[in-house]
């Protein structure tokens, strides 16, 4: 199975193309206000605007009203919605879009169950739980308390970096792998020399296993 990837916090154009050029799947862009990598309407726009074919768009929504959702859909040619807060299954349904939900590896949550009700959703994020904070905190959480009955494809997200990805891939063999932090030089800056470095050990960890099917 080849393991996706995806960029969150993209905040500038240079860093979608930076992506983009070395192979990304996807890209997330934030919309919630609290966060050091949100960006504007016109911010996502004009990056969306920059991207070449087949980067998909994700916008990351934090128990945004339904109304902002939205005004930025009717704006921004969004491809996923990304939910990282405490939104409900008919929340995340409600604008008929594919969409992720985000979960974070609390202590003593059902995380399996969780997971179950959201029978609409493409894919389940986890990510480190940090008191307070939804998400982005560059923490990593104890993969193998992952559940191994997780009702949809698993993206692992939360403190993942160059240094430990191969052993992310090799432990927990994810659908797909969602970086942020881990390849910035500042919160909301990118560093285009992380993530070619981050992509490309994806993409050899990718091609020993394609080498292995035939």
């Amino acid at each position: 199975m080849r393991i996706r990837t995806k960029i969150c916090g993209i905040t500038r154009v240079e860093d979608a193309l930076a992506a983009a050029y070395a192979g990304v799947d996807a890209i997330g862009l934030v919309f919630y206000d609290k966060s050091p990598r949100a960006v504007s309407i016109a911010q996502a726009q004009a990056i969306i605007a920059a991207l070449p074919p087949f980067v998909s768009t994700v916008g990351l929504f934090v128990n945004a009203p339904q109304a902002e959702v939205k005004h930025i859909l009717e704006q921004v040619p969004l491809d996923v919605l990304q939910f990282h807060g405490d939104e409900t299954p008919e929340q995340c349904d409600a604008y008929a879009r594919p969409y992720f939900r985000a979960l974070r590896m609390q202590p003593g949550v059902d995380i399996a169950h969780m997971a179950a009700q959201f029978m609409h959703a493409q894919a389940i994020l986890l990510d480190a739980w940090v008191p307070g904070i939804p998400g982005g905190t560059g923490e990593r959480f104890d993969w193998a308390s992952i559940p191994t009955d997780l009702a949809k494809p698993l993206i692992l997200a939360g403190g993942l970096n160059v240094d430990n990805i191969e052993q992310a891939m090799q432990q927990v063999q994810p659908w797909a792998l969602d970086v942020s932090g881990g390849v910035e030089a500042s919160p909301g800056i990118k560093d285009a020399e992380k993530i070619r470095k981050f992509l490309y050990a994806v993409q050899m960890k990718n091609a020993q296993q394609c080498d292995g099917l035939f």
